[in-house]
């Protein structure tokens, strides 16, 4: 076995983290309306969709599929932004279960909030972005409704995770 954590295990990750969200956020859902100013969101349910809409976006991004528009996102309900992570988790198993998929191969990305020049990565490098952009977020938001006095028990650390050995 390879000392390494693979993109398979860490998207295994990402959906327990999503699952647990989910699950936390049906099972209590006024906390979607609490106030969050995390990446310019006023509350919970705009956080939750930035996280889902992202994964979904650099899917995309890494497949070579035509990203979707942000404007074309939903804003809600909860249950149309698990679709975006769905969506994410079908591109990226679909990717992932392609031996000829070439995970070194570059992609080069250009953004108003980059060099000029752009900024040029591997899909593997930017398939691990996308999954730990998640993760951080969950923790964020762990943070957010503990302090708000609704604490989740979430567990989002990679020593828990069922995915990982």
């Amino acid at each position: 076995m390879t000392p390494a954590i693979t993109l398979v295990e860490l998207l295994a990750w990402n959906r327990e983290s999503s699952d647990f969200w989910k699950a936390h956020l049906d099972a209590n859902p006024a906390l979607l309306e609490l106030p969050c100013d995390i990446g310019g969101t006023a509350n919970v349910q705009e956080f939750v969709r930035h996280i889902w809409a992202v994964e979904m976006i650099w899917a995309q991004r890494i497949a070579g599929l035509p990203v979707t528009d942000r404007k074309e996102i939903p804003a809600g309900p909860h249950d149309a932004l698990f679709g975006l992570h769905e969506k994410a988790v079908e591109i990226f198993c679909e990717m992932l279960d392609d031996p000829a998929r070439n995970w070194d191969e570059t992609i080069t990305l250009k953004f108003p909030w980059l060099p000029p020049d752009g900024l040029t990565a591997s899909r593997r490098k930017l398939a691990g972005h996308a999954l730990f952009h998640s993760q951080r977020h969950w923790a964020q938001l762990a943070t957010l409704v503990r302090a708000a006095g609704f604490p989740s028990g979430f567990k989002g650390d990679i020593l828990f995770s069922a995915g990982i050995r």
